[in-house]
């Protein structure tokens, strides 16, 4: 083939340094366009942003505040929004330059365009520094000052326990629900929100009636007015109170609502509790559920809580057939947990009884419970001795003696595992942070029991009570988030009763340490439940705080 020569590329000289170049309208080569022509005119080299060290948030122009990473995209955006004159230029590339992480600089490299002569663009990469300027948003100044909340919501359960607000906590924590509460205040019969807007207020109390069954009420206190603007100052009070019933709880309900309840038997156990609560009855499996709205209108209170269960031991178990989801209906024989205990010290002939009453303590009871597929010959199971007990309840009291059972069970217990006294491998967040905490939440042991005093031991017990039964109801654990404990240990509240001895301890004889000793070797050698429901690996997060927004 032949060869065909390319066209003929003209050249010129550059108008100020002579170089060849190709021709262009200005005839100037790039490095003398760039020396005449500035595109970064009018663009400050150097500005700054605001941060607030408090909460951590930086401030996007020109009032709201965002909390963001360091050096992602939205701080760039941020920072992006702080520039005059970008829309004069177009912008094709930004990105951080690496810092120290202490340091009080933010270092940004930009590459923009723009149109310089008739076609000649021309593309220019510089670096800006932005210089982080601590402040103190508005939010944190009220908070600093005193009395500057606009709203308060105050929960409220009139009951002499505070799991149902250990509970509760933990709902806010997963949902993130504490996000826009200035402060939390324990009160007598609960805990105190408050908020900077109403808006937030009315938002957790929203938030409070989707997961517990609630009755709420508002007013509000006039502060200052305007007369001649027409503006007025006002705070708003949210009283929210929590239905009085807890799960595992034994209601009596009245007769003639019981009558509207499907015709359910008076005597009942609340099995489930959530923006309304489930009652069973355990002979027949028959249940109801029973709104906020419904129960508000003829409320009634339970007749025992779960600190008044007894241990007892399961003799026999004979399934009766009944089935309704995960309840089945049995006929069993219980009797007092260690009536027929046996001890040497006597001589192997000799039998103790652990009880007073010899004639209550080894008698056996023929009740129905719903527990039928969980509970085996042997096993121990928590329940309302209600042959003995006497309750301040006309419902109760005008109830035939042939509807109320000698025992009504409860739930199955794991005594041999609780004796083993097991540190626990995960634990849980709290929306109250310790000293030195950094983040929305904080890994101490909980908002409520903070305010100490005479009742401290009791909160202390309640907060035991409710991490076993995290540990016995996987379905109560599916609803909160656990966290794996690396150095946490974490033992029972009564650790410290069980252990003696140090600078003020008594003196003890050589037996009574030989029988302690021999004591804690049978403890030991107790083997544990098999069908103990463990807390898997799988059910714990990672132990960090996901709103904690920090530089690495």
């Amino acid at each position: 083939m032949e060869f065909v020569p390319g066209p003929a590329v003209h050249r010129v000289l550059c108008a100020d340094c002579g170089t060849p170049i190709v021709p262009n309208s200005a005839n100037l080569c790039v490095a003398c366009l760039r020396n005449t022509v500035d595109i970064t005119e009018g663009i400050p080299k150097q500005t700054s942003v605001s941060f607030c060290r408090n909460c951590e948030r930086f401030l996007s122009p020109p009032q709201s505040w965002t909390l963001v990473r360091a050096e992602s995209q939205e701080l760039l955006a941020i920072c992006l929004k702080r520039l005059k004159g970008l829309n004069k230029v177009r912008l094709t590339e930004a990105h951080f330059i690496w810092t120290e992480p202490h340091s009080k600089r933010l270092r940004v490299s930009l590459t923009i365009q723009k149109e310089v002569l008739t076609s000649t663009i021309l593309e220019q990469i510089f670096e800006i520094e932005y210089l982080v300027q601590h402040t103190q948003c508005p939010d944190c100044a009220k908070l600093a000052a005193k009395n500057t909340w606009k709203a308060l919501v105050q929960v409220r359960q009139k009951v002499s326990h505070k799991r149902t607000f250990l509970y509760l906590e933990q709902l806010i924590v997963k949902h993130g629900a504490q996000k826009d509460t200035i402060s939390v205040k324990e009160a007598r019969d609960g805990l105190d929100f408050f908020y900077s807007q109403r808006s937030h207020a009315i938002k957790m109390v929203e938030f409070l009636a989707g997961v517990v069954p609630v009755r709420s009420k508002g007013s509000e206190q006039l502060l200052s007015t305007d007369t001649h603007s027409g503006t007025a100052n006002y705070k708003f009070t949210y009283s929210v109170e929590i239905v009085p019933i807890c799960k595992d709880d034994l209601v009596c309900i009245p007769p003639k609502q019981a009558r509207q309840l499907s015709n359910i038997s008076p005597l009942t156990l609340c099995t489930r509790v959530g923006n309304s609560f489930q009652l069973l009855d355990p002979t027949t499996l028959q249940t109801c559920e029973i709104p906020a709205q419904v129960y508000w209108r003829a409320p009634f209170s339970s007749l025992a809580t779960v600190t008044e269960l007894v241990e007892f031991t399961v003799l026999d178990v004979e399934p009766s057939g009944t089935v309704r989801g995960k309840w089945v209906s049995a006929d069993v024989q219980v009797a007092m947990s260690g009536a027929f205990k046996s001890s040497g010290a006597r001589g192997d002939q000799d039998i103790i009884m652990d009880y007073e009453n010899s004639t209550i303590s080894t008698q056996i009871f023929h009740t129905r419970t719903h527990l039928g597929a969980i509970l085996q010959p042997g096993d121990t199971a928590m329940g309302y001795h209600l042959s003995n007990a006497n309750f301040n309840s006309d419902d109760f009291s005008s109830l035939p003696s042939s509807r109320i059972p000698d025992i009504m069970l409860v739930k199955k217990s794991y005594p041999n595992r609780r004796k083993k006294n097991k540190t626990r491998n995960w634990k849980l967040r709290s929306i109250a942070k310790e000293a030195g905490e950094e983040g929305e939440t904080g890994s101490g042991r909980g908002v409520v029991g903070r305010m100490g005093g005479r009742d401290q031991k009791k909160v202390e017990e309640d907060y035991e009570l409710f991490l076993q039964e995290l540990e016995e109801d996987p379905e109560l654990r599916a609803t909160v988030n656990l966290y794996a404990a690396k150095d946490a240990k974490m033992h029972d509240a009564t650790d410290g009763v069980r252990k003696k001895g140090g600078q003020y301890g008594m003196d003890v004889d050589e037996a009574d340490e030989s029988l302690n000793a021999a004591t804690n070797r049978d403890e030991e050698n107790v083997e544990e439940e098999v069908d103990f429901p463990d807390v898997t690996l799988e059910e714990l997060l990672e132990d960090f705080d996901e709103m904690t927004l920090k530089a690495q």
